[in-house]
């Protein structure tokens, strides 16, 4: 699949604005609102993989950017969102 196009079913970037496909999970937790292995999801294209990784970790929010197929492989755990869980 050519990553600018996208499906009803195809999970997009969270980046405001952005319509493309993404690749990469950003899971995070704000320790103020969240139990300590609660983990929130932003989704990523390439383009903004950076730039939202840097914004979580200015606050201390990101725990780990893991490639979205690599995501959906995971077995599902207490305390973990779902890949659009934003």
């Amino acid at each position: 699949m050519d990553n600018d196009r996208v499906s009803d079913e195809t999970p997009i970037c969270s980046a405001k604005g952005c319509r493309t496909a993404a690749v990469w999970v950003l899971a995070w937790n704000n320790p103020k609102l969240h139990t300590p292995e609660r983990r929130k999801t932003w989704l990523a294209c390439e383009e903004h993989r950076e730039h939202l990784s840097q914004f979580l970790g200015l606050r201390d929010f990101l725990k780990e950017v893991v490639a979205l197929d690599e995501w959906e492989r995971r077995p599902a755990a207490d305390g973990r969102g779902s890949a659009a869980d934003g």
